[in-house]
């Protein structure tokens, strides 16, 4: 989700300088931030989307073997010459913002395992060697995420699929030179947009959370013996908590040791524990981020429910630093350590919220 921060609230008056019997008051700006994020939250439901009318110029997927160790180089071939293919169709149409996309996509070295330029556009990328890998970290991206947006979002790359699966990898080679990880930068759902009546409820999600479990199985036939840790930001989280709701699915999801839940809105599970009994689950939120003044309810299928950093939520809670909702993986951060910690199994090593 786009960061859309209001100005921060004045400071309240201190509890100790307050009468006796007085009650404490939020500080009225707070307030108003709170009744603005619900009535935005309500607002939204009313907003609708008009089609354009034309026909999308991109080609659909094209088809590759089944996930397995044998496929893999196949698999990135077959992707990297669908990707030219998409960059020469953004060429022809105009498309700038495309082209600049899938022309990084093309650099030496990265590798696809899953490419549709349709309409916003889905990727999977994979950094490390998942074959080999001991962990496997999937960094699921939420709202606004397209492929234009998969390597960078203004000046905070780290806040998209691709420049937060490099930082993670990147500080998981900080701590060890053969860190064992691989990293999976997963968008393989149709994002939704922050604005828009899709980012309130879970219908999204669920598309994206079979889509994510179609793909542990995959990841269970690549590398059986890797453990997995989930790294969910924003609407990612619900996409992930879906994902986990629907059942332990066999072999292939209890490869799943840690879930992490960060900038999120809601999971639709009204506890860690509902959400999943075998995995650790973990919840971080900056205490800069603007999801804090998001209700956090579910009624009648609207909205996402319990906030994931709540006590009540059980979550294992995480310090995820001062930054805002798009700096979880920001280089340097407490938040991008502790994450990284998390992708890498270390529980030990997370520092508590």
């Amino acid at each position: 989700m786009v960061d859309i921060r209001t100005m921060p609230p004045h400071p309240a008056m201190p509890p100790h300088l307050a009468k006796p019997g007085t009650p404490v008051r939020r500080p009225r700006s707070r307030r108003l931030r709170r009744a603005l994020a619900g009535a935005a939250s309500i607002g939204v439901i009313m907003l609708t989307t008009a089609g354009t009318g034309n026909a999308d110029p991109y080609a659909a997927p094209v088809p590759v073997p089944m996930l397995a160790p044998s496929t893999l180089d196949v698999r990135f071939a077959a992707e990297r010459q669908a990707i030219e293919e998409a960059l020469e169709t953004a060429q022809a149409v105009g498309d700038v913002d495309r082209g600049k996309a899938l022309g990084a996509f093309l650099q030496p070295g990265r590798r696809f395992l899953y490419f549709d330029p349709r309409g916003g556009g889905r990727a999977i990328e994979v950094v490390g060697d998942l074959a080999r890998a001991r962990r496997v970290a999937i960094l699921v991206p939420g709202a606004d995420t397209t492929l234009s947006a998969f390597d960078r979002r203004g000046a905070k790359p780290w806040s998209t699929p691709g420049g937060g699966a490099r930082a993670v990898y990147a500080q998981a080679r900080s701590m060890s030179p053969d860190p064992g990880l691989a990293v999976v930068a997963w968008l393989g759902y149709a994002a939704p947009k922050t604005f828009s009546s899709d980012v309130l409820t879970d219908g999204r999600a669920s598309e994206g959370a079979e889509r994510l479990r179609h793909f542990m199985k995959g990841l269970h036939r690549v590398n059986p013996g890797a453990t997995v840790g989930l790294l969910c930001h924003s609407y990612g989280s619900v996409v992930c908590g879906r994902a986990a709701l629907d059942g332990p699915g066999g072999t292939a999801w209890r490869q799943v040791t840690d879930i992490a839940l960060y900038g999120s809105p809601g999971t639709t599970a009204w506890s860690a524990s509902t959400l999943s009994s075998t995995a650790r689950v973990w919840a971080g939120r900056g205490s800069t981020d603007w999801m804090e003044d998001v209700p956090h309810v579910r009624i009648f299928g609207l909205g996402l429910g319990p906030d994931p950093v709540s006590p009540e939520f059980g979550a294992r809670v995480f310090d995820a630093g001062p930054g805002g909702h798009s700096d979880y993986l920001a280089p340097g951060s407490s938040s991008l350590r502790n994450l990284t910690d998390i992708a890498l199994g270390r529980a030990s090593d997370v520092a508590p919220g």
